[in-house]
């Protein structure tokens, strides 16, 4: 059966254009020998099966247990405030949570910028 079909496969190109093939010695050598109807099974249907709904059986609440609050890194920053030039000065004490020592002095010094005019920061230190 492969060598009939590689027969019919090569022989047009080993003729040039041979147009007296019949439709059907055409379908054969593109598809192959047709399967009989009695072999050809046809898919089955499957059954539905019935839904299984799972219930949590009752259960002792569970005691929680109390998780220790993550470490949150802190810095303190401390500024020099006052709304006169060279006049009286306090010193106010910022905390910021963020490692970053620029993030906390910028934090700082806008939250100071609000209520005074002049601000000078004196030091940026870890908690």
């Amino acid at each position: 059966m492969l060598v009939e079909f590689m027969e019919l496969i090569t022989a047009p190109l080993r003729y040039s254009m041979n147009s007296d093939l019949t439709e059907e010695e055409m379908r054969l050598a593109l598809f192959g020998t047709p399967l009989p109807e009695d072999q050809v099974s046809a898919p089955q249907v499957q059954e539905p099966e019935p839904e299984v709904v799972a219930t949590k059986p009752a259960e002792a609440p569970q005691v929680k247990k109390k998780v220790a609050k993550a470490f949150t890194p802190r810095l303190r920053v401390t500024l020099r405030v006052g709304n006169e030039f060279e006049g009286k000065m306090i010193e106010l004490i910022h905390e910021a949570d963020t490692l970053s020592s620029l993030l906390a002095e910028q934090e700082a010094m806008k939250a100071a910028k609000k209520k005074y005019k002049y601000v000078e920061v004196l030091s940026v230190k870890s908690m």
